[in-house]
């Protein structure tokens, strides 16, 4: 190959130099970890449900994998296997490559169920946003909290404040 036409993202991971404008951090997580879900604040910040800018990724895995080595600066997570695909969805972060995106009510949810990470005054604005949003549906945000138990209170009790 000639000198110049790729460049390096990470340990055999490798980019077209004049390839479109992407993510480079994004797909490394998602090119080494292909079960890797966006989720807190990482998730909230694309959702628009927080006007943080996050200094790192926030990365969920199932409890059952192990977290790759990545350049990338990364704070990874375990969710439980039961749960981790309930609200994720996929992001086109290349061509031909996609990582995984906690939907906004998933994101809500773990924000008030992981409150101990980052503080409940995040969750609470996220959530007074997100009910601001076209569509935003109470009922169906209560339905997925039922599934988490560390958050369904949280989230009801916050709910009967905002409303």
């Amino acid at each position: 190959m000639a000198e110049g036409t790729v460049h390096r993202l990470g340990r055999g991971i490798y980019r077209k130099t004049g390839a479109p404008i992407a993510d480079e951090e994004l797909i490394e997580v998602a090119l080494r970890a292909p079960e890797a879900t966006l989720c807190l604040t990482s998730a909230l910040a694309h959702h628009e449900l927080t006007d943080e800018i996050p200094s790192r990724i926030d990365v969920a895995l199932p409890r059952t994998r192990r977290q790759p080595r990545v350049n990338a600066p990364v704070r990874w997570h375990r969710f439980a296997d039961a749960t981790f695909h309930l609200g994720r969805e996929l992001l086109q972060v290349d061509d031909g490559v996609r990582i995984g995106l906690y939907s906004a009510e998933r994101t809500i949810v773990d924000s008030f169920r992981l409150r101990h990470l980052e503080g409940e005054a995040p969750a609470v604005e996220a959530l007074r946003r997100w009910l601001r949003t076209p569509g935003a549906t109470p009922a169906m945000l209560l339905d997925l909290a039922r599934r988490f138990p560390k958050a369904h209170d949280a989230v009801l009790t916050t709910l009967k404040i905002l409303l």
